[in-house]
């Protein structure tokens, strides 16, 4: 699967921003998919996942409450609602595919299929 990160730019604190990713292939719907960001000189770091048919939700604790994943699997199409945005979270945000994995979903060697990535900057 190849996935097309994008809807990324710049946002004031406490204001909200939508990126969506979108893969090829007829077979999304088979697929985890999630978000990480990655700041500068910092390691990467899980956003959230959804799982393949979005019945469950995950996310890592400095977004918890703040942003949403959610995917549209007619549209091949994955999201991430960001709300309440803060300086902190700026980074390129990448997302990313795998299949059934008995690995944690924050652990990004995990997934097998990464978009290019989109920058997100938040201005204080």
């Amino acid at each position: 699967v190849q996935l097309q990160a994008s809807g990324g730019g710049l946002v004031q604190a406490g204001g909200s921003l939508r990126l969506s990713c979108a893969a090829s292939g007829r077979t999304f719907s088979r697929y985890t998919m999630a978000w990480f960001r990655q700041a500068s000189g910092k390691e990467r770091e899980f956003v959230a996942a959804i799982t393949s048919s979005g019945g469950r939700e995950y996310s890592g604790d400095s977004v918890k409450g703040r942003f949403t994943i959610s995917r549209d699997n007619a549209k091949n199409t994955v999201y991430l609602q960001m709300n309440s945005a803060k300086p902190e979270d700026t980074a390129v945000y990448y997302c990313a595919a795998r299949e059934y994995s008995y690995s944690a979903y924050w652990n990004p060697g995990s997934y097998g299929y990464w978009g290019q990535g989109t920058q997100v900057t938040v201005s204080s």
